[in-house]
């Protein structure tokens, strides 16, 4: 989202969370700080200081796996922290947009694509954490809220907790001799409409710039790839044999066997659509993980 914005802008500002780096990045045209979103005075202190022109609300516990274990770190980031970032804008008295980033799992699951007026039914803690953040960010009407619904999205940098990038980093690994040629999955049989991280905040900047507020726009590509598919072409990448094995413990107790959605919408309305292949970003994501194994480990 800071490479989007920065190719226009000269200069942003950028929230990390309290407990890591307090500056992720040394890029001086990003301006960073340290708030966590659960502590309302400090989004408070931190909103009124800034006073900012638009905000980009990409923060929040993503991990879908961990939501069945862990219910409560979701609906407190996902739902309270939403609360706590609008309730800063109004005390501070901004009117400025604001783009909260929702989730295509506020869905019921289908086997066809989901356009934005689909059966709303989530089947994850993470689900629901993420329809409770939407329904915060509708009621805050002293600003204006543009609703995302992202589908899954991969890329360069994404941490291997999610599908592609376990595949990547474990064949990066195996290649640079790390560990052994065995690579371990879940469900291959699932399948995800995938679209390129740099074309999803690409959509988030042009929901800002043109889309209505208040009114849930899916961020996807209209079709759905097996997750066993993209795994072949992560090991038509690699440079030697590998062997896959089943873990268990990648399974989900509920796991929608499709999630795809209908982009009709953001191309109609907003002039969204993705334009990088799944090739290129499988590719990419790869040559991530390929340079963080080069690096040597402390």
């Amino acid at each position: 989202m800071l490479e989007e914005l920065l190719r226009t802008t000269p200069a942003v500002a950028a929230w990390s969370n309290p407990r890591g780096n307090a500056a992720p990045t040394d890029d001086t045209k990003i301006q960073w700080r340290a708030v966590n979103l659960l502590d309302r005075g400090a989004v408070v202190e931190a909103i009124d200081a800034l006073k900012p022109s638009v905000v980009y609300h990409c923060a929040g516990a993503a991990d879908v796996g961990t939501s069945w274990t862990d219910p409560v770190t979701p609906l407190q980031v996902n739902a309270l922290g939403t609360h706590h970032l609008l309730d800063a804008i109004r005390e501070s008295g901004l009117a400025c947009p604001v783009l909260v980033t929702g989730s295509a799992l506020v869905y019921r699951p289908s086997l066809e694509p989901i356009p934005e007026d689909g059966s709303i039914g989530p089947s994850s803690p993470y689900g629901l954490s993420k329809l409770a953040q939407e329904m915060i960010a509708a009621h805050s009407t002293w600003s204006p809220v543009f609703l995302a619904r992202p589908f899954n999205h991969a890329g360069p940098r994404q941490s291997a907790s999610y599908v592609t990038s376990s595949f990547a980093k474990q064949i990066a690994e195996i290649e640079a001799g790390l560990v052994p040629p065995v690579l371990n999955v879940g469900n291959l049989d699932a399948q995800r409409d995938i679209t390129d991280v740099r074309d999803t905040v690409h959509g988030y900047r042009l929901l800002v710039e043109k889309g209505t507020s208040r009114r849930p726009y899916n961020v996807c590509t209209g079709q759905a790839h097996r997750i066993g598919d993209l795994l072949d072409i992560l090991l038509g990448l690699s440079s030697g044999p590998i062997r896959i094995a089943a873990d268990a413990s990648r399974l989900r107790p509920s796991d929608n066997p499709v999630v795809a959605g209908d982009p009709t919408r953001i191309a109609r309305e907003v002039g969204w659509s993705p334009t990088i292949p799944i090739e290129r970003t499988l590719g990419d994501l790869l040559d991530y993980w390929r340079h963080k194994a080069a690096i040597p480990r402390a």
